[in-house]
């Protein structure tokens, strides 16, 4: 008989409200990792003081328990749900979502989320959460909080090209991208990159890049090479940090492929600030 692992639904509220407000004062080491080492191979002056700043601001957010930006995004939530996992107590999402409401409202954390596109009202705690769900053969539940700033998120785009427009075309539209946007996401950024599947698959795809730490290469030789490929070309756009001149526009850039119709290449960009938020948790056997 297959092992089930019981999870309470207070027990997934009380771990999404710690992310939420973890993800928001302590940024992860890989992020101060890749700022310092931005610092050191920085040549511009000015740039290399906007570093300098970061950190500090990183140093400043972790040391007080307070936000390391005012805008402090709409909850993104990645879940992994082990097929041998019972939720009691309750739904796994009304369970996400009273988290964040939670962890909004005691991390004092900034509400951005309107019930409607059009009518504007702001919902007054964060939620809905936007959920993604995986099932997966472990015997656990991980949670992936990440808190996307609209800043950054305004400046993703996607598109549908040709098979015909091959590699180059990929390449071109990321680094185009990222010239449109600019100073606008707060660089240095992590460029996440989706190619392949579908229209709503590749934007997933981008978002879901951007989990992976700085510092950790792909699986894939070819996709390393790629990677590489767009991050020198995007640093040699010279837009810099905060957008004042310099080498380093982009920490990293991080691309997930996925099989698509031979009539299409989807490709999307989903665009990351310098304040990188993401928290995760594992729940159960694992």
């Amino acid at each position: 008989m297959a092992i089930r692992t019981a999870i309470s639904a207070s027990e997934i509220i009380e771990k999404v409200s710690l992310l939420c407000m973890d993800a928001n004062f302590n940024v992860n080491q890989d992020i101060i990792a890749a700022l310092r080492d931005s610092y050191e191979t920085e040549v511009s002056p000015v740039a290399k003081e906007v570093f300098a700043e970061l950190l500090e601001n990183a140093k400043i957010a972790h040391e007080c328990q307070m936000p390391i930006c005012q805008d402090t995004g709409v909850a993104v939530v990645f879940v992994e749900i082990g097929e041998g996992v019972e939720i009691t107590g309750g739904r796994l999402c009304d369970a996400i979502n009273e988290g964040v409401r939670k962890g909004y409202r005691e991390g004092y954390l900034r509400k951005s989320i309107v019930r409607d596109p059009l009518d504007r009202v702001n919902t007054g705690d964060n939620t809905p959460a936007l959920i993604h769900t995986e099932f997966v053969p472990e015997n656990h539940l991980k949670i992936t909080v990440m808190a996307k700033g609209g800043g950054c998120e305004n400046m993703s785009r996607i598109a549908m090209l040709t098979p015909a427009d091959g590699r180059e075309g990929v390449i071109n539209f990321v680094v185009e991208t990222v010239r449109i946007a600019k100073a606008n996401p707060c660089p240095p950024i992590i460029v996440g990159v989706g190619i392949g599947g579908t229209f709503d698959y590749a934007a997933l795809l981008a978002k879901k890049a951007l989990l992976r730490p700085l510092g950790i290469k792909h699986h894939e030789s070819d996709t390393v090479k790629l990677e590489a490929e767009m991050l020198d070309r995007i640093n040699n756009l010279g837009i810099g940090a905060q957008g004042l001149g310099g080498w380093v526009t982009a920490m990293a850039v991080h691309i997930e492929r996925y099989p698509c119709h031979i009539a299409s290449l989807p490709v999307a960009v989903n665009i990351e600030c310098h304040a990188h938020r993401v928290k995760t948790v594992i729940l159960g056997s694992h």
